[in-house]
């Protein structure tokens, strides 16, 4: 019973909201007036206990456009003659706290303005139930008096008359104009929450040449600020709760009209997908619940059930485009190698935030060579279904090749073979040491025709195509065999092509689009394979296969720092020969990578019935003490629970005093069947918002909706049928952790503080600012009571930094002035 009478308490409540929305919205609070005041506080309470709609205007775009449209408002100028007039709703709908954010909009703007009698005039009203002019346009001549005299604008309260202003300026212009003999700007700051009619009043004033812009405030309406605004509206609607955003919008419109100008010639205004968001409050029908009503008997009750509701929010999305201004930045051009992370200095100067290993570098480049002992066999196809077009299109790539790639002391060996029927070995791999030579012996090449036995050449490939090119004294190179072909091959290829794998060659192949499954089949890899639409755009590929011929063996991500966690799952539902098969599959990802402090750390944890730390980031400096211990992980059984494992990685492995490195990327591999993911979505979404990649290779010939909510992005889900498949996908693991290598590095995520100590970016580098009680470079020293006195007061450093008690700054190795 008592749940019933809530239910219809909330009904009641409700039913008042609409009644009393309208008459909340049409109070002009008086003194004279207290019924109006009692019912003004009645409204408040009631709208208090309501989930407030949350509108946002969002511009679709990356976190680095982002800070450049922050960057270009603060940087754009305004100097042509124009009267721009603010014309600020200060109305009880808008509040006193919105009404100072859109003061400070207008101020934002004004940073931007060449305010003088001669170039920009800027005047205010301010309108609520009556127009009120603050200030006209010739009343100051400095950017400053303008500024000080709109931050001393009082908010005045009452009704949202906007047509009655609109109105006002119809009839007597804009105060200290120029009576339009310049351009004539009107910024409208509203919630647009208007008590009459606009329409027509917008019209005429934009038919009078006025420049009309809408922004919105508080929790605008989008329709009305549209109607308000001139033509084209998404040029002209904004939202001045995102003030930098705003306005980079309103200058990048007026810069459009040549009355501002960006700083920087490159800068552009560009079109971005955005959308006017609304987040409502809807109710739904929950069910019902038993209650009782009065019967016709005065005696008697009557038991029935009742309604009862429930609040949902529904997020509703209005597709717009916004122009924003941006300009090229020092860091467009990805400058920083090896997961060096671009930190902008101005428009055309940066630094770079190094790993440990590349500290030392310019552009944190590799400290190793480029250059790769290898040698490569170029396998062309010289038969009829080629063509003697397309051979010689072949020959013409391995010349551009070897001239663009090689240098006179290349530690590569180069050779050439062609087939058709037979296999001809034209120029042996190591035969020729002078660049243009093999050059030359390339022209004597000839075409042959007859039948295309592609799997036939493979197969004499393996036996003879690179004859004795062992080099004396030293351990044999890499071997590649280049395949390049247009046309499918007249036998089989899969078994030649297993047997030259087998015998420890490359297989990569360059073809056009229409062979490109066959190539698959043959390099046993999508990733061996380069395809090309167009027979000219063969040539573009030269990069690109220089860069897949030096990716050796065991290369792991060139280098790159990373800390690295497998989880495993070893509860029941996996069983231990599979677990076994988890551990052989982890162990062969390791051997990728480089293992040492300086390079890639590697941590394993394995969860069942609880979760447990095999071994940490730091417990294990070289890849053979990695691998004995990977093999010695405990199988655990029991229950699984991925969500307490990925809390128990965020908790006590991934962390500062775990051997965790700041300024690294940090990855988790998490291998498992898919039974107990169901709550893992949340801490696996925890982990990536603090700058932890993770990635869910999830075995089972069904791939689990809890794996996949788990996965969150797609590209982060590998699906593998069955555990004695892993193997197989080792190469797709690699790949990712090494994309996800490249990705900027924040120093503060996850932060390296401790003990609730707050991480601040400074320069490059990283300040723990400490709790009361505690003191370190990671606020890791508990401060006794009797060491208090000495951390009073502040202290310079060496390098001219500021100290303050409870914080530590930090330069971390590699970091410009470390």
């Amino acid at each position: 019973m008592l749940r019933a009478l809530c239910e219809l308490l909330e009904i009641t409540r409700h039913l008042l909201l609409c009644v009393l929305e309208n008459l909340c919205s049409s109070v002009e609070f008086s003194i004279n007036m207290p019924s109006f005041l009692l019912l003004g506080a009645i409204c408040i309470f009631l709208f208090s206990r309501v989930p407030p709609c949350l509108p946002l205007q969002k511009v679709h775009v990356s976190k680095e456009t982002i800070g450049k449209i922050s960057a270009a408002s603060k940087m754009m100028w305004c100097s042509a003659a124009m009267d721009i007039l603010f014309l600020l709703d200060g109305s009880h709908s808008v509040g006193k706290g919105s009404f100072e954010r859109s003061k400070h909009f207008a101020i934002t703007v004004c940073d931007a303005l060449d305010i003088s009698p001669e170039k920009v005039r800027v005047g205010a009203f301010q309108f609520g139930s009556m127009p009120h002019l603050e200030f006209p346009l010739d009343s100051f001549s400095t950017r400053q008096e303008v500024k000080a005299q709109i931050k001393r604008m009082v908010f005045n309260g009452g009704r949202t008359e906007t047509g009655l202003a609109l109105r006002h300026l119809l009839r007597r212009g804009f105060p200290g104009g120029r009576n339009g003999s310049v351009p004539q700007s009107l910024v409208i700051v509203t919630d647009g929450k208007s008590q009459g009619q606009v329409a027509l009043l917008a019209k005429q004033l934009k038919e009078k040449g006025i420049i009309v812009f809408a922004v919105g405030i508080r929790f605008p309406r989008w329709a009305e600020l549209r109607t308000l605004a001139s033509e084209p509206q998404e040029q002209h609607v904004l939202l001045a709760e995102q003030v930098e955003d705003a306005t980079n919008g309103l200058l990048s419109t007026l810069t459009s009209s040549a009355l501002c100008s960006p700083a920087a010639p490159d800068c552009r205004a560009q079109a971005h997908p955005c959308a006017h968001r609304t987040l409502e409050t809807i109710r739904e029908l929950a069910g019902t619940a038993p209650c009782w009503r009065g019967a016709p008997r005065a005696d008697a009750v009557l038991a029935t059930r009742c309604p009862f509701y429930s609040w949902k929010r529904v997020l509703l999305s209005h597709p717009a485009t916004c122009y924003r201004t941006t300009c090229p930045g020092a860091c467009d051009s990805h400058p920083c190698q090896n997961g060096g992370t671009c930190i902008p200095e101005g428009l055309d100067r940066y630094h770079c935030l190094c790993p440990l290993a590349f500290g030392g570098e310019a552009n944190c480049a590799p400290k190793l060579s480029l250059e790769c002992r290898i040698d490569v066999l170029f396998l062309l196809d010289r038969s009829s279904s080629t063509a003697l077009e397309g051979f010689l299109r072949a020959k013409a790539f391995v010349k551009r090749f070897v001239q663009a790639v090689l240098s006179e002391d290349s530690r590569a060996r180069v050779g050439v073979a062609g087939y058709s029927r037979e296999l001809v070995v034209a120029v042996p791999v190591g035969e020729y040491q002078d660049m243009p030579d093999l050059v030359r012996s390339l022209d004597g090449i000839a075409f042959s025709g007859g039948p295309t036995f592609t799997g036939s050449a493979l197969r004499q490939v393996a036996e003879r195509g690179f004859g004795s090119a062992a080099r004396p004294g030293q351990a044999r190179p890499q071997r590649v065999v280049v395949l390049l072909t247009e046309s499918p091959s007249q036998d089989e290829v899969a078994g030649p092509a297993s047997r030259v794998r087998a015998h420890d060659l490359l297989l990569l192949a360059l073809g056009s689009e229409a062979v490109r499954a066959e190539l698959e089949e043959i390099t046993g890899s999508p990733r061996h394979v380069m395809v090309y639409a167009e027979p000219q755009d063969l040539f573009s590929k030269v990069p690109e296969l220089q860069e897949k011929l030096c990716v050796r063996p065991r290369s792991g991500c060139q280098a790159q720092s990373v800390d690295l966690i497998f989880l495993l799952d070893a509860s029941a539902s996996v069983g231990p020969e599979n677990f076994a098969q988890m551990q052989s599959f982890v162990r062969s990802c390791a051997l990728q990578f480089d293992v040492n402090p300086d390079v890639t750390q590697v941590g394993l944890v394995v969860y069942g019935g609880w979760a447990q730390t095999a071994f940490g980031l730091d417990a294990h400096l070289t890849r053979a003490a990695v691998l004995r211990a990977m093999s010695q992980a405990p199988y655990l059984g029991g229950v699984g629970s991925a969500g307490m494992a990925l809390l128990h990685i965020y908790d006590k492995v991934m962390t500062v005093q775990r051997g965790a490195r700041p300024g690294v990327l940090k990855v988790v591999v998490m291998v498992t069947g898919g039974r107990g993911a169901e709550d893992a979505a949340a801490p696996a979404q925890k982990l990536r918002s603090s700058g932890i990649s993770v990635l869910v290779v999830g075995v089972g010939p069904v791939l689990r909706d809890a794996l996949r909510r788990l996965a969150g992005p797609q590209h982060a889900l590998i699906h593998v049928a069955a555990y004695s498949d892993l193997q197989y996908h080792q190469d797709a693991l690699i790949e990712w952790i090494c994309r996800e290598a490249k990705r900027p590095v924040n120093l503060c995520m996850p932060s390296p503080c401790m003990h609730e100590g707050i991480c601040v970016l400074r320069r490059g580098s990283y300040l723990c600012k400490c709790r009361d009680g505690w003191e370190g470079p990671h606020c890791e020293n508990r401060v006794l009571r009797g060491d208090a006195p000495k951390a009073r007061g502040s202290r310079q450093d060496p390098a001219g930094g500021l100290h303050t008690p409870g914080s530590q700054h930090l330069q971390w190795p590699g970091h410009p002035g470390s």
